[in-house]
């Protein structure tokens, strides 16, 4: 079967170094977010699992071109959807249409929902209850063609289970693990973050220091399609779980001058199973310094839209790297849409990558310090 991993724009890279290092295959292309892929039901198991960058995992199960509606219910009603829906699946169907003929999704989801009801009723005979387990299908239509999907993962993987409250300006748990990824850390190293709202980098920092895998406290619409599934997701995860390093040493610090966020960042790493081993505490960023010569800060501090107003996401910037020109040989990543952030911050970057949070434009700034010894 075609697997096809989505994730957002600007992370691909990260989710396709991913891929590779989980399921070993090379070269993958990314096209608009989708990263696609032959695999079977084990690789779509482990992909759910395992990849913290990832937005979802669909199953390919048909592609055509259509023009007009009966094109495209012909083409919806030819899918052998029998391999994959029983009769009494619960059908949810979405679709998104760009520069094609067909751009109604409200009656393009009607017609692709009707396709298959004729195509299902014609196998197993009878009406459809759909009182039993989920399948969200999209029919995604890009200059008339037409590319149907069937997810896998159910909630987005952005949703690992432990941030069941948000505070303000949330970082999705999916871009927080890319920052990570596209930073020097490794679990040796002592990580910072000097604005960590409701804990998020410090807590996937430690779900990768620990090797805990992003979905293991999850469920996906996958594993409820057959006992099978069931079976194979439970047993990935009982091995999962016997390669957790608990017992790893590490140095991850998370600061905030918001008490209330500081409360929500410690409930979320218990919910994570990882309370014990994130330092999180209430402080301003202009009173942090460390005695240690190396280390990285990982933040994404207010970038004024909605926290504070322009002066005073001036001031905090300075402020900011003021305290960083302090510590000697530690390097800073910051991700913002202050787009003066290097000169606030007093200090040009060394790389920047353009992100988006959400759908705001930022940039990941990476400021980075000396390379310490193979003994520190």
């Amino acid at each position: 079967m075609k697997i096809c991993v989505n994730s957002a724009s600007g992370v691909e890279a990260v989710t396709k170094r991913e891929i590779y290092k989980l399921l070993g295959i090379e070269n993958l292309a990314a096209i608009n977010g989708r990263i696609v892929f032959d695999g079977e039901i084990e690789e779509v198991a482990l992909c759910n699992l395992y990849l913290r960058t990832a937005n979802r995992v669909e199953i390919v199960v048909g592609e055509f071109a259509a023009d007009n509606f009966d094109s495209l219910f012909d083409g919806i009603k030819d899918i052998e959807w029998e391999k994959y829906i029983p009769s009494d699946g619960k059908i949810i169907v979405n679709a998104k249409s760009q520069l094609s003929k067909i751009f109604a999704i409200s009656a393009t989801q009607s017609i692709v929902k009707k396709a298959i009801c004729e195509r299902l009723i014609g196998v197993y005979g009878g009406q459809l209850p759909e009182t039993g387990a989920r399948y969200k299908i999209e029919a995604a239509i890009n200059k008339d063609f037409v590319t149907v999907t069937l997810d896998s993962s159910g909630e987005g993987l952005h949703r690992r289970g432990y941030r069941g409250l948000v505070g303000e300006a949330p970082l999705k748990e999916t871009l927080a693990s890319a920052l990570i990824q596209l930073s020097v850390y490794n679990p040796d190293k002592r990580l910072v973050d000097l604005f960590c709202g409701s804990g998020t980098i410090p807590i996937e920092a430690c779900l990768i220091a620990k090797n805990i895998p992003s979905g293991l406290y999850r469920d996906f619409d996958f594993a409820k399609w057959s006992a099978k599934n069931r079976e194979l997701l439970l047993k990935l995860k009982e091995k999962a779980e016997s390669e957790i390093k608990w017992e790893k040493e590490i140095s991850i610090s998370g600061f905030d001058i918001d008490e209330k966020q500081i409360r929500l960042a410690r409930r979320h790493a218990k919910e994570a199973g990882v309370g014990d081993f994130i330092h999180f505490q209430r402080a301003d960023v202009a009173d942090f310094s460390s005695h240690y010569p190396y280390g990285i800060i990982i933040s994404n501090p207010p970038y004024g839209e909605r926290l504070s107003d322009r002066k005073e996401v001036e001031k905090l910037y300075k402020t900011y790297g003021q305290v960083y020109s302090s510590l000697k040989d530690w390097s800073a990543y910051t991700l913002t849409s202050v787009t003066d952030f290097e000169k606030l911050f007093g200090k040009k970057a060394d790389k920047k990558r353009k992100l988006y949070n959400g759908k705001l434009e930022c940039f990941y700034y990476s400021v980075m310090g000396a390379k310490p010894p193979k003994n520190e």
